[in-house]
C-alpha cells in the first residue's frame, strides 16, 4: 500500500463512528507533505498499527506500552517506509512475535489521531495512524520486546478493564459488530 492507494483509501472511507470521519481531511492534508512518514515530521506523522483477533473473534492481542503506560494495539512508527501495511506487520512481529497472519479486510480498519506526550528526545506531537484487522491463532508464546510492559490475549467483553482509550473502545464495537455478522 503506497501513499496514492492510502490517499485512495482515505478517500473512500467509511465509518458508522463520524468522530472518525473528521479525521479523514486531517490524514490527507499530512499526506501532502513528503517526509509525513519520518517520526521527526512535527507536529505528527504516520504510524501503522494491527488490531489482532483470535479466529473466533472474541479476543485481541494488546500489549502494555511501556512509555505510555496504557494497554494498546501494537503499532508503531513508519520510519520512512510509505507502505504502511508493511508497518503494522512489522510493528505487530517485533512486538509480539507472532509471524502468521490473516489479514481480515484489504481496507483500511480505523484511523485516530491522538497525542503522544513529550519526551527527553521528542515534544509533544501527533501520531496520525492507520490501523489494520489481522487475525492469528491464538496462542500463548508471545515474545515482546523492550517497548511493552507485557502481552495479553484479552476477551472483547473485557477491554474496559485494560483501556478507557476512546480509539480502542472504537476498535472494540467495529470488531463486535462485525464479528455478529461473521457468526450468523
Amino acid at each position: 500500500m503506497d501513499r496514492k492507494l492510502l490517499l485512495d483509501q482515505l478517500t473512500h472511507y467509511g465509518s458508522s463512528h463520524p468522530e472518525e470521519l473528521l479525521l479523514v481531511t486531517q490524514f490527507k492534508s499530512l499526506l501532502k507533505h513528503p517526509r509525513c512518514f519520518y517520526r521527526d515530521h512535527l507536529p505528527g506523522h504516520i504510524t501503522g498499527s494491527a488490531w489482532i483477533t483470535n479466529q473466533r473473534h472474541t479476543k485481541v492481542l494488546l500489549i502494555h506500552h511501556a512509555k505510555l503506560n496504557k494497554w494498546l494495539q501494537p503499532g508503531g512508527h513508519a520510519d520512512g517506509i510509505e507502505n504502511i501495511l508493511t508497518v503494522a506487520k512489522k510493528e505487530l512481529k517485533e512486538e509480539t512475535g507472532i509471524t502468521e497472519v490473516h489479514q481480515v479486510q484489504q481496507s483500511l480498519f480505523d484511523i485516530d489521531i491522538h497525542q503522544i506526550p513529550a519526551s527527553t528526545d521528542f515534544p509533544a506531537h501527533y501520531h496520525y495512524d492507520i490501523r489494520f484487522l489481522f487475525r492469528t491463532e491464538e496462542s500463548d508464546h508471545l515474545s515482546g520486546n523492550h517497548e511493552s510492559l507485557d502481552i495479553q490475549w484479552v476477551p472483547l467483553s473485557s477491554i474496559e478493564a485494560y483501556s478507557t482509550e476512546k480509539s480502542v473502545l472504537r476498535m472494540k464495537d467495529k470488531l463486535s459488530h462485525r464479528s455478529a455478522i461473521w457468526n450468523q
